[in-house]
């Protein structure tokens, strides 16, 4: 568990959680979902210092489910966002994304990979309370971030610290969005192999559960991310409810608010509009691989065909010349066999250019 304190432009890590709610700025606590497990009594202890209130008991279920689709909730003294990362694991899928050939072997891995895991947030006026999955990046890259931003008078003058939690909050949600840039390079590359596979004409395609698996993450993804609309949308509409701030300032860090929620939204749509174009992609594949398979049986059909028509007249004249009658023309001739030979070469030849002319031999275009 880490706790910061942030108070205008300063950023400041706390050993222990205090006694006491600072008189300016807010209090950040991320901890990973075992160390909120362990430590709840102590945390819910100094919320109920802090704002006189503490998490109710479903609430607590809720951010220590690792299966809990995202959604938002709000109560009279806090708000709890639920929110499902997109990330890429740090295995299987950067072997696949390095593997300039790509196997079967580490696409199916790569799909293995994806984490979907929630993070879980819990909002009070002046204190932030997050809950990660174990490996989530999220809380040391805010966290070396803004302490960052607080090293030198330039960063402090250029990038502004979150204001109140609930930009903190925003700006946490909206890194967990742009994630996805590298988990659509990913998908992007996992699926244009699967499509090199499919339309290969030398290749026999048979690994259906690679590209099931595939079409079943799109799925998944896709679902994520009308849960993640659906929350933000719930959020923005509990903002809109806020009480009216008097002071100026106030006013403008709530229209602030506004602003970066519908921008996170707006990035949620993008990433919903590329998943759902994937997924067109995966069927379209599909279908025209099915297109070309039929295609290339229709040509194979069409020779045998064309070849059975060519040797048809030639199996009749050797029937014709082959019965055991006397009377038959040229079979007491020396040249008859000869004859009979250029004749047939003469009718093969004239068919197969005729159905060459006709191109129902060679490739058809």
């Amino acid at each position: 568990m880490r706790i910061f304190h942030i108070n205008g432009d300063q950023f400041t890590e706390l050993d222990t959680l205090p006694d006491v709610l600072p008189a300016n700025g807010y209090l950040w606590v991320g901890s990973a979902r075992r160390e909120f497990e362990v430590n709840t009594a102590l945390l819910q202890g100094a919320l109920q210092r802090w704002t006189g209130g503490q998490l109710v008991d479903l609430h607590v279920s809720d951010l220590l489910n690792n299966q809990l689709p995202s959604h938002f909730e709000d109560t009279s003294w806090y708000d709890m966002l639920v929110f499902r990362r997109l990330a890429a694991g740090s295995g299987s899928a950067a072997l696949f994304l390095d593997d300039s050939k790509g196997t079967l072997a580490s696409a199916r891995a790569a799909l293995a990979a994806i984490d979907t895991s929630p993070v879980g947030f819990a909002l009070f006026d002046r204190v932030l309370i997050t809950v990660h999955p174990t490996d989530c990046q999220v809380r040391d890259f805010f966290a070396a971030r803004l302490q960052q931003q607080t090293q030198t008078t330039e960063a402090r003058n250029s990038v502004r610290l979150p204001p109140n939690p609930a930009d903190l909050m925003l700006r946490m949600v909206n890194h967990m969005v742009d994630n996805y840039l590298e988990l659509r390079r990913l998908l992007t590359k996992q699926l244009g192999y699967l499509q090199q596979e499919l339309f290969n004409p030398r290749s026999r395609f048979d690994n259906w559960q690679v590209l099931l698996d595939s079409r079943n993450a799109l799925h998944i993804l896709e679902d994520t991310c009308e849960d993640q609309r659906s929350a933000i949308t719930e959020w923005i509409d509990a903002l809109d409810e806020w009480p009216d701030e008097p002071e100026p300032g106030a006013r403008r860090e709530r229209e602030l608010l506004r602003v970066r929620s519908r921008d996170v939204l707006e990035h949620i749509e993008r990433v919903l509009a590329h998943v759902r174009r994937l997924e067109s992609s995966a069927e379209t594949a599909v279908q025209m691989h099915f297109a070309a398979q039929s295609h290339r049986t229709n040509a194979i059909m069409r020779t045998l065909t064309v070849l059975t028509a060519i040797f048809l007249p030639l199996n009749l004249v050797t029937g014709f010349f082959g019965m055991n009658f006397e009377g038959l023309p040229l079979i007491h001739s020396a040249r008859g066999f000869w004859i009979i030979c250029g004749v047939m070469v003469l009718v093969g030849c004239g068919l197969s250019f005729f159905f060459w002319r006709k191109r129902y031999l060679g490739q058809s275009h």
